[in-house]
């Protein structure tokens, strides 16, 4: 399995990005995905996942009203929208394939994709 995360950059606060992650096959439509961030000497800590059904979604409450987790049509590829960035939204950001367990902690997670950087600036 194989997950391809990209999108991050450097922004304003209040500015919008948008991130992907591609997932060879048809992952998509057979497990969970989450997103997670890590700031610098912080623990990485959930963002936003939706079920395998692709019918629910769960969000931190840091994030809940700004970032929207997206799961295209063709679920090849899923999207965290983030909109109104804030300072504290600077971290690497990682999605993930679920396992087991519940979705908001990275130890459910058994897939992972590279981290693409969101620095989000005064």
């Amino acid at each position: 399995v194989q997950l391809q995360a990209s999108g991050g950059g450097l922004v304003q606060a209040g500015d919008s990005l948008r991130l992907s992650c591609a997932a060879s096959g048809r992952s998509f439509s057979t497990y969970a995905f989450g997103w997670f961030r890590q700031a610098p000497g912080k623990e990485r800590e959930f963002v936003a996942a939706f079920t395998k059904s692709g019918d629910t979604t769960y969000y931190a409450d840091s994030v809940k009203g700004r970032f929207t987790i997206v799961r295209d049509y063709a679920r090849t590829t899923m999207y965290l929208q983030m909109n109104n960035l804030k300072l504290e939204d600077t971290a690497v950001y990682y999605c993930a394939r679920h396992r087991s367990g519940s979705l908001v902690y990275p130890t459910s997670y058994q897939y992972w994709g590279q981290e693409t950087l969101v620095t989000v600036s005064s």
